[in-house]
């Protein structure tokens, strides 16, 4: 696969973009592509950050998702206004990055500076399967209708052992 990468804002390069954050990664960072830095309010409204970069994938069999950084998220609270961004094969124009504070109200801004990787991209394979069109299925499912909850929280194997039991049971003497 290969994908042509339009280089939007000439610090990139500078900042080490294009690059992974190790060798085996499977994100691209996304970098803060802006002039001063910006503070994040709690609970406010999501803004757009620009990426510098544009790109075009051209096969309909892969597609781009622009990912939270998890550390960003789960240390910081910052997070994706879309939850997921998706970059459609066809799409051409700007990358840019939906950013939002999830912190309560009045917890302190997130700080992000020119250049700071606030994002990944990663590209994944899809399907666009044929249709058919059915008045009722041809095979039958347990759940039916049943969705959002259905089948509740309780582990599926509500008889075997659970790892505490297992880790006694290592620990035990074989002798008694």
């Amino acid at each position: 696969m290969k994908v042509e990468l339009k280089i939007l804002d000439a610090r990139l390069p500078g900042w080490g973009f294009p690059h992974y954050g190790s060798r085996l990664a499977a994100g691209l960072d996304l970098h803060a592509c802006i002039d001063d830095a910006i503070e994040v309010t709690a609970q406010a409204s999501a803004m757009l950050i620009s990426s510098g970069i544009a790109l075009w994938i051209g096969d309909p069999e892969w597609c781009g998702l622009v990912l939270p950084r998890s550390g960003l998220g789960h240390r910081h609270g910052l997070v994706l206004g879309n939850a997921v961004g998706l970059i459609d094969a066809d799409y051409e124009g700007p990358l840019l990055i939906s950013l939002w504070n999830r912190n309560p109200p009045k917890s302190d801004p997130i700080r992000i500076e020119p250049g700071d990787r606030i994002a990944q991209l990663v590209f994944a394979r899809i399907a666009r399967p044929e249709f058919s069109l059915v008045s009722a299925f041809s095979v039958g499912g347990e759940r039916q209708a049943g969705g959002f909850g259905s089948t509740g929280v309780a582990s599926a194997c509500r008889d075997a052992p659970s790892a505490a039991t297992l880790i006694e049971r290592e620990d035990a003497d074989p002798t008694t």
